[in-house]
């Protein structure tokens, strides 16, 4: 028998290069684009172990799970680590990167989250990225769940290694990544004794036996479908314009926090100022009597489809995440989360007013480009 998904033609490496091209528009970089066959941890972490080593000393910025998770590669790698914490439901501001920077005049790396999804929050990338600038430190981004959101600019931002993923708000499959690099991070890496080679992690090897070759022929056989699927997730951007994508998600994050607010039931936004909030996904702090997975698992048994998650980890029992990214940057999306959300309350007798929530979705959604987010949406 035959089916879609079986018995392709296999996958160029000339058709390869032209999806790598495709995400290089998207990012509007001229710097190198790999493409890499798995999941966003592997160009993460490959990067910072092709960058940094025993000599290195960095900032790293933790906004939520994933800078926990690079100062930990950054530690195994040998790098003197100077962490800049701040509380979860906030964003890092560029003062306080120049205040680290300037404490520690002696770092060369900076490693920072652009989204946290699993928190909610935004960091100002193009504000920390000209101080990063300014002090000729390597900047590295994760911007896995950013980007299709909200810009990403790794040139205009002076972003050295910019890594993406396919599976949030690009609405596609979690099996394949990207990640831009900068010149300056290739001599980096070159210089690195401890730079993975001959490796599934290793980027040099995609240097130089993919990109200083001409793209002419791939390293091994890549992930066919997941390449491909990356492609129709370019094309969709492409056809919907990338301003109305991002200002679709825009709108999604701003209903969604109005919504929860006209709610009531003693939900409230996890992240406290709308400036910092994601325009990925809204997270919600639950009354301090109410198990934010139990309410989620409540809410999904009417509609397991809807895009609701309790917080990750210690956050389990605080936080809900309403994932308003890809094809669930809806209206229908967000008001059936909502809606969902305010019975599951009012089970436990807790009153939610839910006509208050749809109005408030419906005039948040209407207002341009999403409060708070229109400067980021004119700016891509």
């Amino acid at each position: 028998m035959t089916h879609p998904f079986l018995d392709l033609a296999p996958l160029s490496a000339g058709r390869f290069a032209a999806i790598e091209d495709r995400v290089a528009r998207l990012l509007g970089t001229r710097q190198d684009v790999v493409v890499m066959q798995g999941e966003a941890l592997l160009p993460l972490e490959g990067a910072i172990r092709a960058a940094a080593g025993p000599g290195t000393v960095a900032l790293n910025v933790i906004t939520g799970p994933y800078g926990q998770t690079f100062g930990n590669w950054l530690r195994d790698c040998g790098a003197t680590v100077h962490d800049l914490a701040v509380p979860f439901h906030t964003a890092v501001t560029a003062e306080q990167i120049r205040g680290a920077l300037t404490e520690h005049p002696e770092i060369d790396f900076v490693s920072l989250v652009h989204a946290e999804a699993a928190t909610g929050n935004t960091n100002p990338v193009a504000e920390i990225g000209e101080a990063v600038r300014a002090h000729e430190a390597l900047f590295y981004l994760d911007a896995v769940a950013s980007v299709g959101a909200e810009p990403v600019l790794p040139d205009a931002w002076g972003v050295d290694l910019c890594v993406i993923g396919a599976q949030k708000a690009m609405g596609g499959p979690a099996g394949v990544s990207a990640v831009s690099v900068s010149e300056r991070a290739w001599a980096r890496m070159a210089a690195n004794p401890n730079a993975p080679r001959r490796s599934y992690l290793s980027l040099l090897d995609w240097k130089e036996r993919w990109i200083d070759g001409g793209r002419k022929a791939l390293l091994h056989a890549p992930a066919q479908l997941e390449m491909l699927a990356l492609e129709a997730c370019v094309e969709r951007i492409e056809a919907e314009g990338p301003r109305t994508v991002m200002a679709r998600h825009a709108s999604a994050a701003a209903a969604t926090r109005a919504g929860a607010l006209a709610l009531g039931g003693g939900l409230e936004p996890y992240v406290r100022e709308a400036r910092d909030a994601a325009p990925v996904a809204t997270t919600l702090r639950v009354p301090s009597d109410v198990d934010a997975s139990e309410l989620v698992a409540r809410a999904l048994a009417s509609d397991p489809g809807l895009p609701l998650a309790a917080g990750g980890g210690a956050l389990a029992g605080e936080m809900i995440r309403i994932n308003h990214y890809g094809p669930d940057a809806t209206r229908g999306a967000v008001q059936g989360s909502l809606a969902a959300l305010g019975a599951a309350l009012a089970e436990k007798g807790l009153k939610a007013d839910l006509e208050a929530a749809r109005r408030a979705v419906e005039d948040a959604w209407d207002r341009p480009a999403g409060a708070g987010h229109s400067e980021a949406v004119t700016e891509a």
